[in-house]
C-alpha cells in the first residue's frame, strides 16, 4: 500500500472528527463557558486570598488571571479528550467503530490519526480561550500564542491517548463517565493549574509530591511558559515521554480486542 493511501485516510478521519465538531456547535460554547467562569468568577473571589509571587516565567507580579490561564487552557484540553474518548466507546458500541476498522490500512495508523485529529481539535479550542481570555483583561503577547501551539499540541496528544488507553479498558459505556470523574478532577486539582506548588508544599508535603509526579501539572507548566516564549525543558521531557508511553500502551491494547 503506497503512501498516497494513508494520507488519504489520514485527511479523511482528521476531516471526519473536524466536521464531527462543527455540526456541534453548542459543543464550542460549553467548553468555552466552563473556564470562563472559572476565570471571571472563581479568580475573581480568590485574587486577594492567592495572591502570586514573582515566578517563572513571569518577571514581575503578576494577576490571578493571568496565572490561571495556562491551567484552564489544561482543562480545556483534559475535558476534551475525555469526551472524544467517550465517543470512542460509544462509536465502538454503536459499531460505527467497526466500519472504520474494516479498512486495509493497519489499526495503528487508524488509531494514530484519531489521536492526531482530536489534539488539533483541541489546539484549536485553546487558542480560541485564550484569544477571548483578552476581554477580561488577560494580557498575552502575539508572539505567545505562535510559541504556545507545539505545546498545546503535544499536550492534547498524550491526554488524548490516556483517554484512548482508557476507553480501551471499558466496555460499557455507563462505566466511562465514573471513570472520567475519577480521572479528570484528581488530576486537575492535584496540579499547578489553580495555585503554584510552593503553595500547596506550604500547606502539605504530601500533596505537593503528588502534584508534582502528576503529569498534568508539567502539561500546564510546558504550557505557561510556551506562552511567554520560554521551554520548560523537566515539563517537556515528562510530557513527551509520558505521550509516547500512553500512545504505545493505547495502540498496543486496541489492537488485541476483538
Amino acid at each position: 500500500m503506497n503512501s498516497s493511501a494513508y494520507l488519504y485516510c489520514f485527511n479523511g478521519i482528521v476531516k471526519r472528527e473536524i466536521l464531527r465538531f462543527l455540526q456541534q456547535r453548542t459543543r464550542l460554547i460549553s467548553v468555552l463557558v466552563r473556564p470562563l467562569l472559572w476565570l471571571v468568577v472563581f479568580a475573581a473571589g480568590f485574587r486577594s486570598a492567592l495572591g502570586v509571587s514573582i515566578m517563572e516565567p513571569y518577571g514581575t507580579y503578576i494577576t490571578y488571571q493571568e496565572y490561571i490561564t495556562p491551567g484552564l487552557g489544561g482543562m480545556i484540553i483534559l475535558f476534551n479528550c475525555m469526551q472524544s474518548s467517550l465517543s470512542m466507546v460509544y462509536d465502538r458500541e454503536m459499531g460505527s467503530m467497526k466500519v472504520l476498522l474494516m479498512s486495509p490500512i493497519p489499526r495503528s495508523f487508524l488509531l494514530f490519526s484519531k489521536l492526531v485529529a482530536g489534539a488539533i481539535l483541541s489546539t484549536l479550542q485553546v487558542l480560541i480561550f485564550l484569544f477571548v481570555t483578552r476581554i477580561v483583561g488577560v494580557e498575552i503577547e502575539p508572539w505567545g500564542y505562535f510559541t504556545a501551539i507545539p505545546a498545546i499540541f503535544l499536550i492534547s496528544f498524550f491526554l488524548s491517548a490516556l483517554g484512548l488507553m482508557l476507553a480501551n479498558l471499558i466496555t460499557q459505556l455507563e462505566n466511562f463517565a465514573g471513570v472520567m470523574n475519577f480521572v479528570i478532577f484528581p488530576m486537575f486539582f492535584l496540579s499547578s493549574a489553580l495555585y503554584p506548588l510552593w503553595k500547596m508544599q506550604e500547606a502539605s508535603l504530601i500533596l505537593y509530591w503528588i502534584c508534582q509526579v502528576n503529569p498534568f501539572t508539567h502539561c500546564v507548566e510546558l504550557l505557561r511558559f510556551a506562552l511567554y516564549g520560554q521551554v520548560n525543558l523537566p515539563a517537556l521531557g515528562v510530557v513527551l515521554l509520558a505521550s509516547i508511553v500512553s500512545a504505545i500502551i493505547a495502540l498496543a491494547t486496541f489492537r488485541g480486542r476483538r
